[in-house]
């Protein structure tokens, strides 16, 4: 989070008037001073929980949880919303070392990826050996070269779900899923 010294700062603050109001509930014997501190310690707790990134945290996992879900019924033969396919450009406010360390799951060195999604085979995040196209078919699906690199590849997928998503006039779900395969395999 960009200002979360700034959001802790003011966490310090109503702590601080919390316990002031707190300290002249008890010195003065009067209970208004307490009425008085219980938003300033809600507002507290607000703002430590904002700035320990734990709000971000939540919402993300909900959006992951969501792409999950139509990632997954695009897959079972429902229908997934644009998009559904991989993101691995796609990086989470405050890094990916701060999301790992709140998500507790753990990513393989290169690229960013999950080490095991639930819709592969393997640990590894990659498709299995024997599943999927072979990294010929999937250059042949892709449009590209054996001496692409991964921004060539990236690039021809791109291109490639554009002309056949399903939610296109000309979209095709079949040629959509082995787009998706094939750049898998070469993401791998």
């Amino acid at each position: 989070m960009k200002n979360e010294r700034l959001v802790l700062a003011l966490a310090a603050v109503f702590a601080g008037m919390t316990v002031l109001m707190v300290a002249l509930a008890a010195a003065f014997r009067d209970p208004v001073p307490l009425f008085v501190a219980l938003p300033f310690g809600a507002a507290t707790y607000f703002f430590w929980y904002h700035a320990t990134g734990r709000v971000a945290t939540g919402i993300y996992e909900r959006v992951e949880r969501q792409a999950r879900s139509n990632s997954n019924a695009s897959t079972d033969g429902g229908r997934g919303g644009f998009g559904a396919g991989p993101r691995e450009d796609w990086t989470p406010p405050g890094g990916e070392d701060r999301w790992e360390r709140v998500r507790g799951a753990s990513r393989t060195a290169r690229g960013g990826r999950r080490a095991y999604d639930g819709r592969s085979g393997s640990a590894t995040g990659g498709p299995d050996a024997g599943s999927g196209p072979s990294p010929a078919e999937a250059r042949r699906v892709l449009g590209v070269g054996p001496d692409a690199d991964e921004s060539a590849v990236r690039r021809a997928y791109r291109e490639r779900v554009k002309e056949t998503h399903p939610d296109t006039e000309d979209g095709d779900e079949d040629a959509f899923k082995r787009v998706n395969a094939a750049y898998e395999r070469l993401s791998d």
